[in-house]
Parts: structure tokens; C-alpha cells; sequence
């Protein structure tokens, strides 16, 4: 390719389009070495409709943890001992087994950072998954 500057005083403002030629090109065959592929049918087995009515147990009430400044804990509003809270759960899990309530868990913003660990601690033990802390 030769460059001639005869006539002109200027850089030359033709596009080069050999890349895109070149680029083009490999798109297309990759286009069409794939398409036979993406037009073979595929079984799928899909899910048929019924009429059944599939029977959902009622979710148990939420139990509700309260951590005052002093760290008294309170369930459902009546006071308990920290001590007594993985017991407590576990006879929930227990009784509730397969669909265990969510625990909603507040505290007072001056509370003890020891105290919401015990609860977190309790609830780990006992398999809670369903925990939601609220103010």
C-alpha cells in the first residue's frame, strides 16, 4: 500500500476498513457454526396443571424479643431470663417442626452488646432461620 503525496497537504481521512472486514468476517462464521446447534429441538418436561389444591400449614405467630437497657429480656412482653431463652426456643422448634415462627428481635439503643449476643447464640442453637430485628 503506497502513499502518495501528490497533490494533497494533508493527512489522509480514509477509513481503514480491513479490521472490520476481518472482524465481520469471523462473526459470521462463528454465526453460522452455531446455528445448527440452537435449532435442534430440546425435551423438556414441563409441569402439568391440576386442580389440586395444594394445603399450606398457617405460619405460626411471630415470637417478639424485647432487650431493654438493663438486659431484662422480655417474650411476647412478659419478662424472662436470658438463661432461659434456648430452652424456650427449643420447645418452640420442637413444636413447631418443619415451620418454625420467625423471631423479631428489638432492643433499647443503650442495651449491652453482651445481652443481643446471647439471644443471636440461642437462636443459632436452636435453628431459627427466620430472625428480623425491628425498633
Amino acid at each position: 500500500m503506497a502513499f502518495s503525496s501528490a497533490g494533497r497537504s494533508g493527512p489522509l481521512a480514509d477509513i481503514n476498513v480491513t479490521p472490520l472486514v476481518d472482524v465481520m468476517l469471523v462473526l459470521l462464521i462463528i454465526f453460522i457454526v452455531t446455528a445448527p446447534m440452537l435449532s435442534r429441538p430440546i425435551n423438556v418436561q414441563l409441569p402439568q396443571a391440576t386442580d389440586r389444591v395444594v394445603d399450606r400449614p398457617e405460619p405460626p405467630p411471630p415470637i417478639e424479643l424485647r432487650l431493654d437497657a438493663s438486659s431484662q429480656l422480655s417474650w411476647d412482653g412478659q419478662p424472662m431470663a436470658i438463661g432461659d431463652l434456648q430452652s424456650r426456643l427449643q420447645a418452640q422448634a420442637s413444636q413447631h417442626a418443619g415451620n418454625l415462627p420467625e423471631l423479631r428481635i428489638s432492643t433499647d439503643p443503650s442495651a449491652e452488646y453482651d445481652g443481643m449476643a446471647k439471644i443471636l447464640a440461642a437462636a443459632e442453637a436452636t435453628g431459627m432461620q427466620r430472625i428480623a430485628f425491628v425498633q
